[in-house]
């Protein structure tokens, strides 16, 4: 009869709900990889378009001393390696949920 008052007793108490721990120190993450993305973001676009004009200033180069023998292929490497970066970046943001 006793244990069975205490089993009752246990499940009609009141449980008070308290959240995980680590969910702060995890939203506080999340704010800081959001700005980190950001930074990062903007470093790697600046670095693309360095290269980018130098890739671009190569080409026009071999273009006018008549190396044009290989101008494809590298007008093709510059461009896709543009829109690689294009669309890493997007993906990256879809990845982390960054709008």
């Amino acid at each position: 009869m006793l244990w069975t008052a205490i089993a009752v007793l246990f499940f009609i108490s009141p449980k008070t709900a308290t959240p995980q721990p680590g969910i702060h120190e995890f939203y506080q993450v999340t704010g800081e990889m959001h700005r980190w993305y950001f930074s990062l973001s903007d470093l790697i676009l600046v670095i693309g378009a360095i290269s980018g004009i130098g890739g671009g200033l190569r080409i026009y180069v071999n273009w006018q001393s008549g190396k044009s023998h290989h101008i494809d292929a590298q007008v093709m490497g510059w461009f896709f390696s543009c829109l690689f970066l294009t669309i890493i970046g997007a993906a990256l943001k879809a990845l982390y949920g960054i709008n």
